[in-house]
């Protein structure tokens, strides 16, 4: 079992950035795959970035490619998702998501998927205004 807590959320200009926290609980984060997810008001849940665990490999929605990086430090327990260059598109909720990994090779497509994950935060706002 694991408790994820976000912060790093507020709102901005169009063109600034964010980062974004999430602290896990427990002594078994550095094997967990960590993923981000956000969503706007009237629309599903998307993916946007994650990492494996040993943090080789990363994964981005395509929109965000460029402007979004996700990192991991496993001796703070704590994912990062750095965001530049926002726009009022990127407007959501945003969530951060861990799954236990336990060795095996998985799909890019697996680390897409919200189903993939087993544990959720409870969101950060991120409003970026024009």
């Amino acid at each position: 079992q694991v408790q994820l807590v976000e912060s790093g959320g507020g709102l901005v200009q169009a063109g600034d950035s964010l980062r974004l926290s999430c602290g896990a609980s427990g002594r078994t984060f550095s094997s967990y795959v960590m993923g981000w997810f956000r969503q706007a008001p009237g629309k599903e849940r998307e993916f946007v970035a994650a990492i494996q665990a040993s943090g080789g490999i990363t994964y981005y929605l395509d929109s965000v490619k460029g402007r979004f990086t996700i990192s991991r430090d496993n001796a703070k327990n704590t994912a990062y998702l750095q965001m530049n260059k926002l726009s009022p598109e990127d407007t959501a909720v945003y969530y951060c998501a861990a799954r236990p990994y336990s060795g095996g090779y998985y799909a890019s497509t697996f680390y897409y998927s919200s189903a993939f994950y087993n544990y959720w935060g409870q969101g950060t706002q991120v409003t970026v205004s024009s």
